[in-house]
């Protein structure tokens, strides 16, 4: 019996080997250059397990690692990653043969995260096709106008608590993204179902939309452990079933649409939010949508349009505090423009702030929200670097596009570390490669809330701007250091500033 126990054990082991050999050595026996300091099972994880460095830290290091090379391979655990340097390999993956890389890496368990799961960037095939239609409609130039008129609302209200907290002092000392998540959780609240958000309430309301969400959005220990298990280890979250939209948020979403339906039924007088778009969208398709569908959109919106557009906005305002020549240009180009549409803040007027468009396009090249996308290989397909690399990759393995190294690579951008806004001129951005600035993505599952968050970025920086100086506060931890506790990105300390009226 002894022996026959023994032999099971020294089998099992040597079964065990032979498998974490197979696993580790799959880039090695493809010709594939590999990152070093695998681990057994862990693969390249550890860091990202102790959170002494985040999934950014680690695709950073393998593109400065690999300088002479079009790819690189890597594991998250024993799952075999390809991280892809050059941008004709990320337009292929993104756009030329996006057939055959048609899905993101991250998915969600529906029955454990049923409203995310209709999200477009987490679902894939007929569910976002169908999802991805949706929003589009509703995010075309001419919704886009009827929802200005919430966020134009938001604009006022926002300039409101500013001028409260100014009201007894020159200078009001605040974190930026707590201030900003003011408003994109007032938008999402006003533009989305169209009620009071309470984020710029004096006294702290328990349905204010900007803490509303901070079991999902708040870095810490916590939130790091959920997001690690739920990205990189899905085999093992159908086992412990972590959610990323807690339960609490998803019945209250849940709510929200109820009300909201019973509200209009009772009143019909058109709205100008976006369940008022879905509901106009039910009459226009003759397709009925039902109540767990609409609240699935509204988490979508929320969790797309409130935490990625106002870490967007923080490091935007960062960057006009930092630099306050830009600022000054900015701020001119933004009254004179208010001014000739009657010194009112327009939909149109928006649209004519150019230098807008520079300063946020260089503010996410210099820090993206998001640093890393990954793409799944739907269908075999053979990749080919200008190295003479080749891999064939199948369908199942994960491809990595190191977003952030992309926009800081010196040979893509001279003096990448250098804020400079006319990078994007009309006479300069022609000659940007292709493919090397990515804040929305690229191709046919590029960020569809696009337009709608260009919308709300832009009426508050012009409603800031137009009233109100920016300067940097000693509180702001310099140089920035992301945080490795957060998937998205967060400056150690935050992004203090002091603003002051004009």
């Amino acid at each position: 019996m002894t022996c026959t126990c023994v032999t099971l054990v020294v089998g099992a082991l040597s079964l065990l080997i032979l498998y974490l050999l197979k696993t580790c050595t799959y880039w090695k026996r493809r010709g594939i250059p590999t990152a070093k300091g695998i681990l057994p099972l862990l693969g390249h994880t550890l860091p990202l397990l102790t959170v002494r460095s985040s999934y950014l830290d680690l695709t950073i290091k393998l593109y400065e690692d690999f300088k002479n090379r079009s790819m690189v391979g890597f594991y998250k655990f024993t799952n075999p990653v390809l991280l892809v340097r050059e941008p004709h390999l990320v337009k292929t993956v993104l756009q030329t043969n996006f057939s055959s890389f048609h899905d993101n890496s991250v998915t969600v368990i529906p029955d454990v995260d049923p409203l995310l799961a209709t999200n477009p960037f987490f679902c894939n095939g007929d569910a976002w096709v169908s999802g991805r239609k949706r929003l589009t409609w509703a995010f075309s130039s001419m919704r886009l106008k009827i929802l200005f008129v919430a966020v134009s609302g938001v604009c006022k209200k926002f300039q409101d608590f500013l001028d409260r907290r100014l009201k007894s002092s020159d200078k009001y000392e605040v974190e930026l993204k707590y201030l900003f998540s003011k408003f994109t959780g007032e938008v999402v609240a006003n533009a989305g179902f169209g009620i009071e958000g309470h984020c710029f309430d004096d006294e702290s309301h328990p349905m204010a939309f900007d803490r509303i969400g901070d079991e999902i959005f708040k870095p810490n220990a916590i939130t790091a452990i959920s997001q690690t298990i739920v990205f990189f280890l899905p085999t093992l979250n159908h086992i412990l079933r972590v959610n990323l939209f807690p339960k609490p948020l998803e019945k209250l979403f849940r709510s929200l649409v109820d009300e909201s339906l019973e509200v209009r039924k009772k009143d019909t007088t058109p709205r100008n939010d976006f369940l008022q778009l879905m509901a106009d969208l039910e009459k226009t398709n003759d397709e009925k949508l039902s109540k767990d569908a609409l609240a699935a959109h509204m988490a979508s919106l929320y969790a797309d349009g409130f935490e990625t557009s106002s870490i967007t906005l923080s490091f935007i305002g960062y960057q006009l505090a930092a630099h306050k020549d830009v600022q000054e240009k900015l701020r001119a180009e933004v009254q004179s423009t208010i001014a000739k549409h009657g010194s009112q803040l327009t939909f149109e007027g928006l649209k004519e702030m150019k230098y807008m468009d520079q300063v946020m396009d260089e503010s996410q090249r210099c820090f993206s929200a998001i640093g890393t996308m990954s793409k799944r290989c739907t269908a075999e397909f053979e990749l080919e670097g200008s190295d003479g690399l080749r891999c064939r990759v199948k369908p199942g393995t994960e491809i990595a596009i190191p977003v952030w190294s992309l926009h800081h690579d010196p040979e893509h951008w001279p003096d990448p570390e250098v804020f400079d806004p006319d990078r994007f001129s009309e006479d300069r951005k022609q000659d940007i490669p292709k493919m090397t600035f990515l804040p929305f993505g690229e191709g046919p599952r590029m960020c569809v809330g696009m337009r709608m968050a260009l919308l709300q970025l832009k009426a508050c920086l012009a409603s800031l701007l137009n009233n109100y100086r920016l300067e940097l506060s000693p509180k702001t931890q310099l140089p920035l250091k992301l945080s490795p506790a957060y998937f998205l990105s967060a400056p150690v300390g935050g992004l203090w500033v002091y603003i002051s009226k004009l």
